[in-house]
């Protein structure tokens, strides 16, 4: 059952839409074909409306906007101005500090996820169901085996953390992880 979506809500939808396309206009995912980034937040918004069957235009948004802050010059109040603090505050809990190495921002978001909102978690689900189907299906061409194994595992800690917020997200989630670890799992390899 889908509860009632308004005019305005598809109009900050559109606007959403366009902004996150302007933002990431000149990214470049890293599979092989260098694809359009904006089709990254497009499959999270997605997945949340489709797979977890998410009806809060706050989280929808929130996902589509979620690589801004983290990828591109946008600021909070950008977000903020557009689109209101509720969807600021998600934006922000979903967004790590690029000034920190790698290594920390990935330990922080294994150490936070249990701790974000609601809405959060169900964009970070969304967007590791989003990375490992790319894993799958279209992973980073210079990414060696190891390298796609460690991510795999890394992203087993991140959602273990959001575990407990949509069960359809997460069902989707595992499937995708039991494919990932089979394809990847380089403890497994025969010499």
């Amino acid at each position: 059952m889908i509860t009632m979506v308004t005019a305005d809500h598809i109009s900050l939808l559109w606007q959403a839409l366009r902004f996150a396309a302007d933002k990431h206009r000149i990214q470049r995912r890293k599979d092989e074909e260098a694809s359009a980034y904006i089709n990254h937040p497009l499959q999270v918004a997605a997945t949340l409306w489709e797979v977890g069957k998410v009806r809060d235009m706050v989280i929808i948004i929130g996902g589509l906007l979620h690589d801004t802050m983290e990828d591109t010059q946008t600021t909070p109040t950008e977000i903020e101005s557009r689109f209101g603090a509720a969807v600021l505050a998600v934006v922000q809990e979903v967004t790590d500090d690029k000034s920190l190495p790698k290594s920390q921002r990935k330990q922080l978001q294994i150490q936070n996820a249990p701790h974000q909102s609601r809405g959060a978690k169900q964009i970070k689900l969304a967007d590791k169901i989003c990375n490992l189907d790319d894993l799958l299906h279209h992973p980073p061409h210079t990414w060696p085996k190891q390298q796609r194994w460690e991510y795999v595992v890394w992203t087993e800690r991140v959602v273990a953390g959001l575990r407990g917020t949509n069960s359809a997200l997460e069902a989707h989630y595992d499937t995708l992880l039991t494919s990932a670890k089979l394809k990847y799992n380089t403890t497994t390899d025969q010499p």
